[in-house]
């Protein structure tokens, strides 16, 4: 069997309203910064950015 790797599941939420909605995954090792990216929030309607949380 392969050993985890460096791989993470993050969680994005809206920067506005705090939804978490989106669920990817981010390498750790090469990223060390919080993920931010635009994205469709259902709750403002809208394109806002998410970022990443913990």
């Amino acid at each position: 069997m392969a050993k985890g790797g460096p791989r993470d599941s993050i969680t994005l939420a809206c920067t506005e309203c705090r939804e978490r909605r989106y669920h990817t995954s981010k390498n750790r090792r090469n990223n060390t910064a919080r993920l931010e990216l635009n994205k469709f929030c259902s709750r403002c309607r809208t394109h806002q950015l998410h970022r990443e949380t913990r």
